[in-house]
């Protein structure tokens, strides 16, 4: 019986494949006829059917995912302290984690590199509609910003691929069905479930493809670009890997002194069952059991309180993924020489909030996401190419950072509870 190999495996050899080709055939026959008719006709379309997946289901997962994200956050009205302090600690660690990402990318600017008007050239031709790509890529100010989040119409925003309007309107929906509870805001919900199940089911049919997608849109960048491309992007693994790190080492030690009242040493010794789970694994819902035997046996946290701020933390508090897709849009940006103005980075800031309650917790989960925002700004969505051939071990520490910080909220949300101890150093141990 034959051995499958694994999807990451799979991706990694499309890369590499994809990547040996393209450079070679840059290096050997640049300029050719053949071979830019091998991108325009052959790679180029097998990428974009990839993408136009994943655009499909941008709509159907954001919606189903924020509505039963903030449903499962609960009306903090109802829920009393534990509910407001979790969806506190979410908001706000989530806001610092991508804030990290972008201070980072801006300051080590990683996708520089690329003569602009190879940038351009690239832009040009990937754009379907050149005149909607400048016309997004235009500034706006902070009031267009302001009055853009709430929709006029969301089937509309939904239609012109206006995302930020489409989470408003999720958001909303999800904060009066946690409020509502009667018998047919239960059977909303239950529809609303199906619609992610059904999203998530064709998010793992899509992914399947991935490794022939990989391999097609890093064969069309390599052909244009050569071998410059992967110093660039090795520079965005380290830039990705950089920002992790900061709100890993930093921030969470931080919050567990300041907010907690744990020694931090003391939390990583006792977390560290759960740590390399998550870093093993690179699923959050796979570590879920560690994660709640961390919380309650070796982190001392009331039960009531670690099952809900963790089970909750494994679908709603994704600080990597939301880091992690902040990284990638300002990096693509650069990549292709999209400037973006500073109110554009921070709607990228709060779509990157919004899309870290509604990830969905499956291996590609993110990337319809990541997609969506990258058409909002005119920057090349065939740019994921690049992301996904390297996914795999940046995957491993955004997970990690997600698991960290589901326990992180369980001891700061824990502080001052009655029922709140700290066991011993040898119970921890025991």
């Amino acid at each position: 019986m034959k051995r499958k190999i694994p999807l990451h495996t799979q991706m990694l050899i499309g890369f590499v494949v994809g990547a040996v080709a393209g450079i070679l055939g840059n290096l050997f026959f640049g300029g050719a006829g053949w071979l830019e008719a091998l991108v325009n006709y052959v790679a180029q379309p097998i990428g974009q059917i990839f993408l136009r997946l994943l655009f499909m289901l941008v709509v159907p997962l954001v919606f189903s995912a924020l509505v039963l994200g903030v449903v499962e956050i609960g009306d903090p009205k109802s829920l009393g302290r534990i509910g407001g302090k979790t969806l506190g600690y979410v908001v706000v660690v989530t806001a610092l984690a991508v804030t990290i990402g972008l201070v980072t990318v801006n300051v080590l600017q990683p996708g520089r590199g690329l003569p602009p008007e190879v940038g351009n050239a690239i832009l040009a031709s990937s754009a379907e509609n050149a005149g909607a790509i400048a016309a997004k890529r235009e500034g706006v100010s902070g009031m267009d910003l302001l009055l853009n989040i709430v929709p006029r119409n969301p089937l509309a925003s939904a239609v012109n691929g206006d995302l930020i309007g489409v989470m408003f309107f999720a958001l909303m929906f999800g904060i009066a069905a946690a409020v509502l509870r009667t018998d047919g805001t239960r059977s909303f919900l239950g529809a609303v479930q199906g619609i992610y199940d059904i999203s998530l089911r064709l998010i793992d049919w899509i992914i399947l493809t991935a490794p022939y997608a990989v391999a097609a849109l890093l064969f069309a960048i390599t052909a244009k670009l050569g071998v410059d491309v992967l110093v660039q992007l090795a520079r965005f693994v380290g830039t990705a890997t950089l920002a992790l790190g900061i709100h890993f080492f930093v921030v969470f030690p931080l919050l567990v002194r300041l907010v907690g009242g744990m020694s931090p040493l003391e939390f990583f010794k006792r977390a560290e069952p759960a740590i390399l789970t998550a870093f093993s694994t690179s699923s959050s819902s796979a570590t879920l059991p560690t994660t709640l035997m961390v919380a309650e046996d070796r982190l001392g946290v009331p039960r009531r309180v670690g099952r809900f701020v963790c089970t909750l933390g494994a679908t709603a508090n994704m600080n990597g993924t939301a880091l992690f897709e902040g990284v990638t849009v300002l990096f693509l940006a650069q990549f292709f020489g999209v400037e973006l103005s500073l109110v554009q980075q921070i709607t990228v800031l709060l779509l990157c909030i919004l899309g870290g309650i509604g990830a969905a917790g499956v291996p590609g989960g993110s990337l319809p996401v990541i997609a969506m925002i990258l058409a909002m700004f005119g920057i090349p969505p065939e740019g994921i190419g690049l992301i996904l051939g390297v996914d795999r071990f940046l995957d491993m520490c955004r997970t990690t950072v997600n698991v960290t910080g589901d326990l992180v909220g369980a001891v700061v949300v824990s502080r001052g509870e009655p029922d709140a101890e700290v066991p011993t150093v040898e119970a921890a141990q025991g």
